[in-house]
């Protein structure tokens, strides 16, 4: 068997890091005026979730998106309120429940951050169907692409349409007549479903007024109309809910349907178990994902027209108040419009498609070790392909010097590219390691399948740490090169996911740095094994050294700053809560240091405020693609350093995760990422700035300034 460089001893065992107390980096804490745990300072999580809903709701206004895209923009404001729902309105309904009621930092109590989402949540969804309905409908109507309502089918359609139910709904459709034998039905999370208000008698003489319609999640809940039908041509769409509307009557021969009304429910879809208690993680997951169906109602979204009467009644069989039920003038299920996409072949209403750039050595290099033998790459995706980092591992499947390859798979899918090569090396004798995160949410299925894959191919899959969520991004490769094992490392900001490359912004850091190798290995050492902490000498890790290392670099730029030197912090990432590290921000911005965060999403640091936080200024920028890198830039007194991270500035990643943090250390390539980040600055087409009181302001180019989109630049600059 063959053996690996760092595996031919036992580990050693080394004392675990200290962490360093926040603030005091001397060791002596220095005495403020000003209160940093007061909480004014801080913005509730939450309602900041919220406000980045609200940006991407606002894209659908913005017509320098094509047409289709904005359309996109609002679906995917309706995919992420509901997950909004499942997990996070969940959660507080769920404290509130139980009398686990405990404020976070900003002093909020979950039943008045609960009343506020409410709130917001009510104003959200009311703008959202106003866009919809008149302006959306209208400029896709202009384009020749129509979502007829029923009082809009000519009789020709009508008839087609009718046979269309006979033929494809009514042999699967199943109404349920509510009496003592029909209970009310346990509806599935998310399904679209009517309450239908019946009169008469039927067939046994019952009269139970009541009824509701399930609709059959396996039938498309949009359906083109055939070109003989459409007059003029173009596009001709009617949606499943009208169809079942219309023709309820048939759903019941003999009565009469006074009223048929499509709501939806949303329940709570977190997966909570004892993890003390779990002895196998797959098998217990495996049991658990039938029960995210099913879960405590949360949300009821219901048509405009339904009367109270029914409401209240749907209210009560669900256990929910006035202030959980959404009335809506249009679609109860929007995210399944995504679909259009599919039906409407108009490619000049999206973004033109590009072809990803590829750095000039590697568009020339057949193998991609000598390649990484020379030099590091530092690729930015999607402006840059993503093809190298699957390349890296189809060619260590096949190449005979490979003798091992260790990876980590949060969000991949069991037919990716990654995973077929990963079978391709297990089934060619390579030592193939996979720790794949079982729990990444709402990926729990693909995950569980794609384990049983590597397993069937012959490779080792373990499940990572119990209690801590492996989110971390590596790739390592050992391979035997004139008689010395030698390690390739592919370090990442994303997921192992081509798809999600093509329109998420992530780093990949492909290297064959000996010590990086190193400490890639001691990871995963750690992650399949047991022992104590392993000491790194370039890479950062939590739950153990990225929290505190990330702290440690706030404060030399606050040293800096107080010496009278020049300092400087730029970080970007996905969110800002972890109460320390806003703390330590603060700190620098009162010692006078220039703090730039471009935050995409939640973010608890007011910015701007007088005393606290006036030095600081933090954005978020929304675009063609999803902002998803993790980059820290500190100036370290005219040495700047950056690090990429799999991690948020968050307690979930800095505290219960396991992730990583890996140094640029190149120059080139450091000057490289500060361009990108400084260009993420300049823009003032897709960049919002969050003011002190949680809100957000776009900006726009002032007088003849020069309109700047980094999104746009980074296409132009990278791709080909």
């Amino acid at each position: 068997m063959n053996q690996e460089v760092g595996e031919q001893q036992p580990p050693v065992e080394e004392a675990p890091i200290e962490v360093v107390a926040p603030f005091a980096p001397s060791g002596e804490e220095e005495e403020d005026s000003i209160d940093l745990q007061d909480s004014q300072y801080y913005l509730n999580r939450q309602l900041s979730h919220l406000e980045f809903n609200r940006r991407v709701l606002e894209q659908a206004l913005d017509e320098t998106h094509p047409l289709l895209d904005r359309l996109m923009f609002l679906l995917i404001f309706s995919s992420n309120t509901d997950e909004f729902f499942e997990i996070r309105v969940a959660e507080l309904m769920h404290q509130i429940k139980y009398g686990r009621e405990k404020a976070g930092i900003d002093g909020m109590h979950p039943q008045e951050v609960l009343v506020q989402i409410r709130n917001r949540c009510h104003e959200l969804v009311q703008r959202q169907y106003k866009i919809l309905n008149e302006v959306m409908f209208p400029a896709l109507n202009q384009e020749g692409i129509f979502f007829l309502r029923r009082s809009e089918w000519s009789s020709e359609q009508r008839a087609w349409i009718k046979q269309y139910f006979k033929d494809h709904i009514l042999p699967v459709i199943s109404p349920l007549g509510l009496d003592p034998s029909h209970p009310f039905p346990r509806l599935v999370n998310k399904s679209l479903n009517f309450i239908v208000s019946l009169e008469g008698t039927d067939a046994f003489g019952r009269e139970t007024g009541l009824a509701i319609i399930p609709a059959p999640r396996s039938l498309p809940r949009m359906v083109p109309l055939p070109a003989e039908l459409v007059e003029g041509g173009g596009n001709h769409i009617v949606f499943l809910s009208s169809i079942i509307h219309e023709f309820a009557d048939d759903l019941f021969p003999g009565m009469v349907v006074k009223g048929c009304y499509q709501f939806r429910l949303t329940r709570n879809a977190d997966l909570v178990f004892d993890q003390e208690e779990v002895e196998d993680l797959a098998r217990t997951l495996r049991g658990e994902l039938h029960s995210r169906h099913y879960g405590d109602a949360v949300r009821l979204e219901i048509s405009h027209k339904c009367p109270e009467p029914l409401v209240e009644f749907l209210l009560k069989q669900f256990n929910l108040s006035e202030t959980d039920v959404y009335s809506v003038d249009g679609p109860v299920n929007l995210t399944r419009m995504m679909d259009v996409n599919k039906l409407v072949d108009r490619p000049e209403l999206s973004y033109p498609p590009f072809s990803p750039g590829l750095p000039k050595k590697l568009q020339s290099s057949k193998n991609l070790f000598d390649s990484l033998k020379q030099q590091d790459y530092l690729l930015f995706h999607p402006f840059e392909s993503f093809s190298p980092v699957t390349d890296l591992l189809r060619q260590a499947a096949k190449d005979p010097q490979v003798l091992s390859i260790r990876q980590t798979l949060y969000r991949t899918g069991a037919e990716s590219e990654i995973v077929t090569a990963l079978v391709e090396a297990a089934r060619n004798g390579k030592e193939v390691t996979a720790v794949i995160e079982l729990r990444a949410r709402f990926d729990e299925a693909n995950n569980l399948a794609l384990a049983s894959r590597l397993q069937e191919a012959g490779a080792l899959v373990v499940y990572g740490v119990v209690g801590y969520k492996t989110h971390a991004k590596m790739t390592l490769v050992v391979r035997r090169e004139e008689g010395k094992f030698h390690h390739y490392v592919h370090l990442g900001t994303g997921n192992y996911h081509a798809g999600t490359a093509r329109i998420y912004t992530d780093y990949s850091f492909l290297t064959s740095d000996p010590e990086i190798g190193d400490d890639v290995l001691k990871l995963f050492q750690q992650l399949t094994g047991m022992g104590k902490i392993r000491r790194l000498k370039k890479l950062l890790s939590a739950p153990f050294t990225l929290h505190k290392g990330i702290l440690e670099l706030i404060h030399n730029e606050a040293r800096s700053a107080k010496e009278g030197k020049d300092a400087r912090i730029i970080i970007k990432v996905n969110g800002l809560t972890e109460p320390r590290l806003i703390k330590a921000l603060y700190k620098a911005s009162q010692a006078g240091v220039k703090v730039d965060l471009i935050i995409r999403g939640m973010c608890c640091l007011s910015p701007g405020v007088p005393g606290v936080s006036e030095n600081i200024r933090v954005r978020s920028i929304i675009g063609r693609f999803l902002e998803h890198n993790r980059t820290y830039y500190f100036y370290n007194n005219g040495d700047p350093q950056v690090i990429n991270a799999s991690a948020d500035m968050m307690e979930r990643n800095m505290l219960n995760r396991v992730e990583t943090g890996f140094p640029i250390l190149n120059n080139k390539l450091t000057q490289r990422a500060v361009r990108d980040l400084e260009l993420y600055l300049a823009d003032n087409t897709q960049a919002w700035d969050l003011q002190a009181d949680g809100s957000y302001i776009r900006q726009q180019p002032e007088g003849d300034a020069e309109p700047i989109s980094a999104q746009l630049t980074l296409l132009e600059r990278y791709a080909m």
